[in-house]
């Protein structure tokens, strides 16, 4: 079990906002003391640039920035050279998208995709089909909020959407809106058995702050999340990959740090990870991101997942119990089938003039299509509240939003 109280004495924004009730971790989280204590470590000790200089700070800088790299291999339990650096999950889906989609899909081939991703797993493969005259599918979701992939015969169904000629793989661990858990590695594993050569892009961005993730077991080919929603800093990606295919692909950007030999004729490329690492990185925010995993290895991940579910199931009662069928939840309501997610709709309210009133008591949460504008649609809905909670929320803050909620349907009426 976690103790709220305790870890809350760890992030210094609750000090410093007495009375934040914070239910927005799905667009960032927020950053406890180690965290920040080591970004101001490396601007006062040892504020050198990383893999050029031979003096002293700068070894250290770049030894700090490697023990990230290595930390966070650890993590997903993948090996260094596996990981590059990037500036968020973004960047990290475009990389690829870029670096090796332009070059492999071609107009006989077909890119898939589900209809819940967050836009930065939807619009590069969307873009990338519609420039290489590629077909773009989409794996529709069940009412519930499910991928729409059977719940007796998945590789029956698999085997209906994939084929030899699917080139690209992209899917969400975790939806962003529903908080729905997709069962990403029996997905993956029953893909490559249809088509071996199927490259799978898997979006952690909201698996990789909350859950265990073993790269080798899912065996995706890359899989990216960032840095400030498992409690880092910003302006820090990272990207997962195979390096049989990394080895094999063009660099995204090129310029200082990427490059082996330059010379009138001809341009070497370094090797993986740092030739998809040009220019001088985020290198303060990498070093402190190990403060980060480091923060959730304590605590652990098992922990912090069975706390989150525990707020969940509260929160959904809570729901049930106050409003009854006067709001609407999004997705699945299986605590064991979701993460720290709850998106919702009062029947008769707009989302936004919900949250601006939650904001006069200092309760923060997200109104609108939380960069998910196609599962949106599929619910028939322009845009939603959402709640999502971390490892320093509590059963007061449910409470909290709750009394706020039933504030704003007075203040609404």
């Amino acid at each position: 079990m976690l103790d709220v109280n305790i870890i809350k004495k760890d992030f210094p924004i609750f000090n410093n906002q007495p009375g934040l009730t914070y239910l927005d971790s799905t667009a960032t989280s927020l950053k406890p003391q180690t965290v920040i204590n080591a970004l101001v470590d490396y601007y006062e000790n040892y504020s050198a640039n990383i893999h050029r200089g031979i003096y002293s700070i700068s070894e250290k800088a770049t030894d700090e920035f490697e023990k990230t790299r290595s930390s966070v291999a650890k993590f997903i339990n993948a090996d260094p050279f596996e990981i590059v650096f990037t500036r968020n999950t973004t960047e990290s889906i475009n990389l690829v998208a870029y670096s090796l989609g332009r070059r492999i899909v071609n107009s006989k081939d077909e890119v898939l995709t589900t209809v819940m991703e967050h836009h930065s797993n939807f619009v590069p493969w969307q873009m990338l089909a519609y420039e290489n005259g590629a077909i773009f599918k989409i794996i529709d979701i069940t009412d519930n909020g499910f991928l729409d992939l059977g719940t007796e015969n998945i590789k029956k169904n698999i085997e209906k959407i994939i084929s030899k000629k699917t080139k690209i793989l992209a899917l969400a661990y975790v939806s962003n809106v529903t908080g729905v858990i997709n069962p990403v590695e029996e997905i993956i594993r029953l893909a490559k058995k249809i088509n071996p050569k199927i490259i799978t892009i898997v979006d952690a961005a909201q698996a990789a702050p909350h859950m265990k993730i073993n790269v080798r077991k899912l065996n995706c080919d890359f899989l990216a999340f960032s840095s400030h929603k498992m409690l880092g800093p910003t302006n820090v990606g990272v990207l997962y990959g195979k390096k049989e295919i990394f080895d094999n692909m063009f660099p995204f950007l090129m310029g200082g740090g990427m490059i082996k030999e330059v010379t009138l004729r001809k341009t070497v490329f370094t090797d993986v990870p740092q030739r998809f690492e040009a220019g001088t990185p985020a290198i303060a925010e990498v070093i402190a991101f190990r403060k980060a995993i480091e923060y959730l290895d304590r605590l652990g991940l098992d922990n912090v997942r069975q706390h989150e579910k525990e707020i969940i199931r509260y929160c959904l009662d809570s729901f049930t119990d106050n409003f009854k069928k006067e709001v609407v939840v999004y997705g699945p309501q299986d605590i064991e089938q979701k993460n720290g997610i709850i998106s919702f709709n009062f029947r008769n309210y707009h989302p936004h003039d919900i949250a601006q009133i939650l904001d006069e008591d200092n309760i923060c949460i997200r109104a609108g299509h939380h960069c998910a504008m196609p599962l949106h649609e599929r619910f028939g809905v322009s845009a939603s509240a959402r709640a999502s909670f971390y490892l320093y929320n509590s059963k007061k803050d449910i409470d909290k939003l709750v009394e706020g909620l039933k504030k704003a349907k007075r203040v609404l009426k």
